[in-house]
């Protein structure tokens, strides 16, 4: 995969050369904050609660929306999980660039306790050309709320986040070079995106400072999300405005929704390292149930965040059995990610660069490169999204259905899209949006695609908060 490597470096070199040019961490983006003194006297947590809630004006809180983006002029709220920005916290634990918008309906409910709730509701209508493509009209998206507040010396964060995607059936939707996961729990999905559980994440959190720039913290999901990986993708700045999920998913972010998950973390400043224990089993079929077993998979991440327009990560795993399908078959993860977020011309550009490899214990190893940015010009109305993906893959031959691995074939797409933000209240937007896709098969997939197909997806979106 030279050519994919040389292509993905060319992309990841863009964000540092704009990043150069526009000098963005050394003016007009506000650093993390520092703790603050409390209303009260919560000494104990003061690095993670310390908010004057009697100066701010909660008069409003009738439609209660406080969008955090530290570069938009408003006050940064600090973590639940450190002394840092709020703005910084992803899914999961992962982290994004401090600079990205965090949006949400945020609530001061007294007693230094506050809730935060957030939707995104999409009607989808997906297109895939081809002989192995086809055609749905779906409805997808999640909808998370979380209440924190103090609990002895430390900060307690209960948080959860379900989604309408079992509406759209076991099968899920039509999406070229997809694979993993069952409708049946007897063949794979191939050339389909599955749909995420109901339960997307039911979490606890708990964490405590140690001095204004160190803190430790224990997280635990039933689901959850191990630390591994960058944000997963419906989370990342480059990737919000976009419905479709990436073909390098099973790479980077499959563990997202994770039922059964322990993390540690210690964090210092910018910089956070992380471990978890959790069940390496990905979710089967029942997409409504909420499932156990034992927490036999192990993961470790080390995160950076070097100015507030960038986060790093790199992560490991040892993952038992993640599919069901292929019970003996085990994998070691390996993922190595950037994210960026700053200004352009009066507008906001995100990115993301990633890599993952995973090897099984079948002596199959695989790579991916994910590229993807999107730009809101002058912060109006439009946003202009678009996705590079390479994949090195032998789950999509002529018997991949029936679980046979076939030989390692590299397929690459690139899809590129717009959207039309229509606000409707303070708090409520709809867009519309569409987006295109080419799409490269390679040696003997070329004839089951028949060449290199294209596709397409429209959609509606509801975002509140």
């Amino acid at each position: 995969m030279k050519h994919i490597g040389l292509i993905a470096s060319a992309i990841l070199a863009a964000p540092h050369a704009l990043a150069q040019e526009q000098d963005h961490s050394t003016h007009g983006q506000p650093q993390a904050p520092q703790p603050q003194p409390p209303a009260e006297d919560h000494s104990g947590h003061a690095g993670h609660e310390g908010m004057d809630h009697s100066k701010m004006d909660h008069s409003g809180m009738n439609h209660g929306q406080m969008t955090h983006s530290p570069h938009a002029g408003h006050a940064a709220m600090p973590s639940a999980l450190g002394s840092y920005a709020m703005s910084r916290d992803a899914s999961g634990t992962a982290w994004q660039p401090d600079a990205a918008t965090h949006g949400g309906l945020h609530y001061a409910l007294g007693n230094d306790w506050s809730a935060m709730v957030h939707a995104t509701l999409d009607g989808v209508y997906s297109w895939q050309d081809g002989p192995r493509g086809d055609a749905k009209f779906f409805g997808a998206g999640m909808v998370m709320g979380s209440l924190r507040g103090p609990a002895g010396p430390g900060t307690l964060q209960l948080r959860g986040m379900v989604s309408p995607d079992p509406l759209m059936g076991k099968s899920g939707y039509p999406l070229l070079f997809a694979a993993g996961e069952t409708a049946d729990g007897v063949e794979t999905l191939v050339d389909r995106q599955h749909p995420h559980d109901f339960f997307m994440e039911l979490s606890a959190s708990y964490s405590l400072a140690l001095s204004s720039t160190d803190s430790v913290f224990l997280y635990a999901g039933l689901p959850g999300e191990p630390a591994f990986g960058p944000p997963a993708f419906m989370h990342r700045p480059a990737a919000m405005a976009s419905p479709e999920a990436p073909i390098t998913h099973h790479w980077l972010d499959s563990t997202h929704i994770t039922f059964g998950v322990l993390t540690a973390g210690y964090v210092h400043d910018n910089l956070k390292f992380e471990a978890s224990r959790f069940r390496g089993r990905e979710p089967d079929q029942d997409r409504w149930d909420i499932e156990t077993g034992e927490l036999d998979s192990t993961s470790v991440r080390l995160s950076w965040n070097p100015t507030s327009n960038w986060s790093l990560q790199a992560s490991w795993a040892d993952v038992t059995s993640p599919e069901q399908l292929e019970p003996d078959v085990d994998y070691m993860k390996y993922s190595a990610s950037a994210l960026y977020t700053g200004e352009l011309e009066g507008g906001e550009v995100s990115f993301t660069g990633a890599f993952a490899r995973k090897e099984s214990t079948e002596d199959v190893t695989l790579d991916a490169w994910l590229a993807e940015a999107s730009y809101k010009p002058g912060n109006g109305p439009w946003t202009v999204f678009s996705r590079f993906e390479a994949i090195e893959t032998d789950e999509l031959g002529a018997h991949a259905a029936h679980g046979h691995h076939g030989a390692v074939e590299d397929v690459m797409r690139l899809s590129v899209g717009a959207s039309h933000d229509f606000r409707l209240s303070e708090s409520v937007v709809m867009a519309l949006g569409a987006s295109f896709t080419q799409n490269w098969t390679s040696g003997e997939l070329s004839a089951l695609y028949d060449g290199d197909p294209v596709g397409a997806m429209a959609f509606v979106r509801l975002k509140i908060g």
